[in-house]
C-alpha cells in the first residue's frame, strides 16, 4: 500500500513526511523570527537532478545547520526565491534528502532518533568515539549505506567531521565522491554558531545573521583527479582552506577561537 512505502533503510514515508512538517513548523521562526536566514542559490537547487547529489559543507552545530537546509531546499523547490516565507512549502516536502551524522550522536536520546528517521545516514567515526582520540578502520558498510542514499536522492555531508573551524576535511569525502560519481554542491553556512548552541538545539542569541549560500556544482574528473586534489578543491569551495585564515580578522579569529575553548569546557 502507498500509505506504508518505505525508502531504502525502512522508514515509511509517510510517517517520515509528518515528522518533517512538525519540525519544520517547530523551527521555522528560529530563521524567520527569532533570527534572520539569509539564502542565496534558489535557483542551483532548482537546477539539480532528483538523485545524486552530494552537498558539501562547513559545520556550526549539530542540527540547526541541517534543519535551515532542509528548510532552504523545500522552499527553493516551491518557487521561493532565496527565502523561506510562508512555511506552506512544507505541506509537501522532498523526502529523499539525507545527511550523514556520527552514529552515536543519534542514538543518544528519543530526540536524536526521531532526527535520525527524518533522514540521517549513520556512520561510526573513524577519529573519535564518545570524545576521546580512537583509530579505527572504515566500516565497508557506511560506506555502502552513502552510496544507497545518494542512489535514492541527495545527501548532505560535512567533510571536516566537527563544528570548529578551518579543520582538514576527510579523506573519505573524495572516495565518496570518486566512487559514485555524484553531483557536488558546495554549501557555505554562517552564523549558526553564534545563535545557537553546539547542538543546535538551544537558542543562545537572538538578531543574527545567518547565512547560507549554494554555489555551482564542481567541475570534477572522477577517473583522473588524485583524492588530495579533490580535497583542496572541496576546501576551497566550503571556504575552509588554511589560505581563507589570512584573510580572517585577528579579533574575528581571537573570538573563533575563546568560544571554541569554552564549548570543550561544557562537553
Amino acid at each position: 500500500m502507498a500509505l506504508f512505502k518505505k525508502n531504502p533503510f525502512g522508514h515509511i514515508l509517510f510517517v517520515k513526511k509528518w515528522i518533517i512538517r512538525s519540525l519544520g513548523l517547530l523551527t521555522h521562526q528560529r530563521y524567520k523570527g527569532f533570527n534572520t536566514l539569509e539564502i542565496e542559490g534558489s535557483d542551483i537547487i532548482r537546477e539539480l537532478p532528483d538523485k545524486n547529489v552530494l552537498f558539501v559543507s562547513n559545520h556550526q552545530t549539530y542540527f540547526a545547520d541541517v534543519v535551515a537546509m532542509f528548510h532552504m531546499f523545500n522552499a527553493s523547490l516551491h518557487g521561493r526565491e532565496d527565502s523561506i516565507k510562508n512555511v506552506g512549502y512544507l505541506w509537501n516536502p522532498k523526502l529523499n534528502i539525507y545527511y550523514v551524522a556520527a552514529a552515536e550522536t543519534m542514538r543518544k536520546s528519543l530526540m536524536t532518533k526521531i532526527f535520525a528517521y527524518v533522514g540521517s545516514v549513520s556512520i561510526e567515526r573513524t577519529w573519535r568515539s564518545e570524545g576521546k582520540e580512537v583509530n579505527r578502520q572504515v566500516k565497508m558498510s557506511d560506506i555502502s549505506n552513502i552510496g544507497t542514499a545518494l542512489m535514492d536522492g541527495w545527501v548532505i555531508t560535512f567533510p571536516q567531521g566537527t563544528t570548529t573551524p578551518w579543520k582538514p576535511l576527510r579523506k573519505g569525502t573524495a572516495h565518496i565522491i570518486k566512487r559514485y560519481k555524484p553531483v557536488v554542491v558546495p554549501v557555505v553556512i554562517d552564523g549558526f554558531r553564534r545563535s545557537f548552541d553546539k547542538k543546535g538545539l538551544l537558542i543562545k542569541k537572538k538578531g543574527i545573521l545567518q547565512s547560507l549560500v549554494v554555489k555551482d556544482p564542481l567541475e570534477i574528473d572522477y577517473e583522473n583527479e588524485s583524492i588530495d586534489s579533490i580535497i583542496e578543491k572541496l576546501e576551497y569551495a566550503i571556504e575552509q582552506h588554511p589560505s581563507f585564515l589570512k584573510v580572517i580578522p585577528e579579533k574575528e579569529l581571537l573570538a573563533y577561537e575563546e568560544e571554541n575553548k569554552k564549548r570543550k569546557w561544557k562537553t
